[in-house]
């Protein structure tokens, strides 16, 4: 196959709680203390990736990591019995956002022809700093062939890394040369800025690009203050298209001629505030979507021809976010279709349709096959977790001993059927 995206999903892990753990996550804050349905999302996020299958991408997945991490608690010498908080952060599914699993450059913008991916260290959150060794693990192994792949340690924790939720990438096509562009905060209210710039700075060297290729771009404290967490919460980019609220960025005219002067072909679609307001866009997540080429588009039509936007349910059901949309199709722009799916499991817990994936434009002949996704397979995974992932999960259940064993063997059961015993 040639060079293309590859969105991999993560698989929803068998502890999906709602402990409210990230700060600065309406949703996530919202249903905090609420009972959580492990196997429901992780059916969810599984129909999200099949009907990507099924417009004909190329689809990949990651593996929940291994929970409750009792290495964590060790680690400070707790047992969470005098913080459940602690206790929740060891048992955390947030991996499943494979969207700050990492940042990823592909070969055609480095200068080693290689595809370069550096973990994120994810260290403004307890229960998400921990996590970069088992990710770094397992993109070793689904990246293992060093001649196309360098996958990097995590930059260090006094610059706190992201991942892809404050990168975006244009491109003229997918296996061109791209404009790589990385958006850092400074600050946001009560809110903590997560994505520090140097270390932004610090993965595009390690990525070894072209600093006249990459743009740092400073996102709004005002956007983060009403909770726009990450940048995907507000943009997202596909090849030539720009998908932004207005308010996404410190300096959104600057930001937009600068992106037209790395990339003529650029076309920026801005969703002005008096249409859809900050809050609007956060409580719906409109941004928060999917922006994919699709394989029916006919790339000699134009500009951003055959581009939807897979979106949350709730994007779709809310009444101006809904107006907008339906203007923005009637209009003939760039983005052609608006795909809705239904995440609302993960949504409550604040990530939709993007936060779910970690794009890679690679030749998937290059990948390990194990961590691409066909119909059989999606069924195999079905049928793993209609066996063993919990029904429901209450944050008072978290530490007991018998759902722990049943959390482990869930995961130890999905990776025999993918043969990836080794990431036991």
């Amino acid at each position: 196959m040639p060079v293309c995206e590859i969105n991999f999903d993560g698989i929803v892990g068998p502890s999906h709680n709602y402990a409210g753990l990230s700060l600065g996550n309406l949703a996530s804050a919202s249903h905090a203390g609420d009972t959580s349905y492990p196997r429901a999302a992780a059916l969810q996020g599984l129909a999200k990736m099949r009907h990507n299958l099924g417009l004909g991408l190329t689809q990949g997945f990651l593996l929940p990591l291994p929970r409750p991490n009792g290495a964590f608690l060790s680690a400070i010498g707790a047992d969470g019995s005098e913080d459940r908080r602690l206790m929740a952060a060891a048992w955390s599914a947030s991996s499943m956002w494979t969207a700050n699993a990492a940042t990823v450059s592909p070969a055609a913008d480095t200068a080693d022809g290689r595809c370069h991916l550096t973990p994120a260290n994810l260290v403004t959150m307890p229960h998400r700093s921990q996590e970069w060794g088992d990710t770094a693990r397992q993109l070793r192994v689904a990246f293992a062939n060093p001649a196309h792949f360098a996958v990097h340690d995590a930059v260090p924790p006094c610059f706190g890394d992201e991942g892809a939720a404050n990168h975006m990438r244009m491109c003229v096509r997918h296996d061109a040369p791209g404009l790589e562009i990385f958006v850092y905060g400074k600050t946001g209210g009560a809110f903590p800025a997560r994505q520090h710039e140097q270390a932004s700075r610090a993965v595009a060297r390690l990525h070894r690009l072209d600093p006249a290729r990459c743009l740092f771009v400073e996102q709004n404290p005002d956007a983060i203050a009403a909770g726009a967490f990450h940048n995907d919460v507000v943009a997202v980019a596909n090849e030539r298209v720009l998908f932004t609220h207005e308010l996404a960025f410190a300096d959104p005219e600057g930001t937009y001629a600068a992106i037209r002067a790395a990339l003529p072909e650029a076309e920026i679609v801005v969703v002005p505030a008096d249409a859809v307001s900050l809050a609007d866009a956060i409580k719906s997540y409109l941004f928060n979507a999917q922006l994919l080429t699709l394989p029916s588009g006919d790339p000699g039509s134009g500009p951003g021809a055959g581009m939807g936007l897979v979106i949350p349910l709730e994007a779709w059901e809310h009444p101006r976010v809904r107006a907008w949309l339906d203007g923005m199709l009637a209009s003939n722009g760039p983005i052609r279709q608006v795909l809705p799916v239904d995440v609302r499991q993960s949504m409550a817990n604040g990530g939709g349709p993007a936060c779910l994936r970690l794009r890679v434009v690679a030749d998937p002949a290059h990948v390990d096959p194990r961590f691409l996704l066909d119909k059989a397979k999606a069924s195999r995974i079905e049928n793993v977790i209609a066996a063993f992932w919990p029904e429901t999960i209450s944050p008072a259940e978290l530490g007991d001993p018998e759902l722990a064993e049943r959390v482990v063997t869930a995961r130890t059961e999905l990776l025999g059927v993918l043969d990836l015993a080794e990431l036991l």
